[in-house]
């Protein structure tokens, strides 16, 4: 069994890049890729703690991405090379946009009556990048909201009266940001595009045209008939087939590495070009 997809203290996570290598290695995961949001800088010390282990690392991140449509998608990079100056640079702008929005949502958080302080947040996120998820661990914690979900329906999600707006990058520059790093660029959890089939198929057609390698297939919150579905994609476009568990931690109760919410199982074999760049 491999996962890959998880989060470390780098981004939203609440285990250190030790602790998810020490967790996968516990349940004997074969290969396990740190994907932090928009950040490579816990990957060091998660190749570190791999070595002598009995288990893949994989570098990797998670790209925000914007939509033609004025959505957004997610874009996972596996392979890459942490000190690539161009990738660097963009994750650098990315962060700057975020530290920029969360200044607004404080903002909007403390007008709408919930008194908390950017410290408070920024305890939350401990040496991890400050994203949403943190306003909402403190907002639970202050008994504010009773979970993650409800923050995100009612004050954080897109749309709603305290969300704020970050730069992203585009499809395209994203994978050839991910390639010139020398990496495999991958759609992360299809479904929360929640397009249908005519709209998925042109959004694949497009992403392909624009070098995209793989589709998160196998997702802890895809249903058994969305998963036959984005293999069938996948295998009509000639795409790889991933997939992970976008663990979090404490700030995503009920799902675990390596199986998500119980019954995810990502076959036990990395795609051959993602080995490839591994054994360079």
């Amino acid at each position: 069994m491999i996962d890959l997809h998880c989060h470390s203290t780098f981004s939203d996570g609440s285990l250190t890049p030790e602790e998810l290598v020490d967790r996968a290695c516990s349940i004997s995961l074969a290969a396990l890729a740190l994907t932090d949001h928009d950040t490579m800088a816990g990957i060091p010390r998660f190749l570190a703690a791999a070595q002598g282990r009995p288990i893949v690392p994989v570098p990797g991140v998670e790209l925000s991405v914007d939509l033609p449509n004025g959505g957004n998608m997610h874009m996972l990079g596996y392979g890459l090379d942490p000190g690539n100056p161009a990738l660097r640079r963009q994750m650098e702008w990315i962060r700057d946009g975020r530290t920029m929005r969360n200044r607004e949502i404080l903002e909007k958080l403390n007008a709408l009556g919930f008194s908390m302080t950017a410290e408070e947040v920024a305890a939350a996120a401990g040496e991890g990048v400050v994203g949403r998820p943190h306003f909402a661990q403190v907002m639970i914690q202050k008994g504010y909201a009773r979970d993650k979900d409800e923050v995100f329906d009612k004050w954080l999600g897109d749309g709603c009266p305290a969300c704020a707006e970050r730069p992203h990058l585009d499809a395209p520059t994203a994978i050839a940001l991910i390639h010139d790093a020398g990496g495999i660029a991958v759609l992360a959890h299809p479904f929360t595009l929640h397009y249908g089939r005519a709209a998925m198929n042109a959004t694949l057609d497009s992403l392909a045209a624009a070098g995209l390698d793989g589709i998160e297939c196998h997702y802890t919150e895809h249903t058994p008939s969305q998963t036959r579905d984005y293999l069938e994609f996948a295998a009509a476009r000639n795409l790889l087939v991933t997939g992970g568990s976008d663990y979090h931690g404490v700030a995503s109760p009920g799902i675990s590495l390596g199986t998500g919410l119980g019954p995810l199982r990502v076959p036990d074999h990395l795609p051959p070009p993602l080995l490839a760049r591994l054994r360079r």
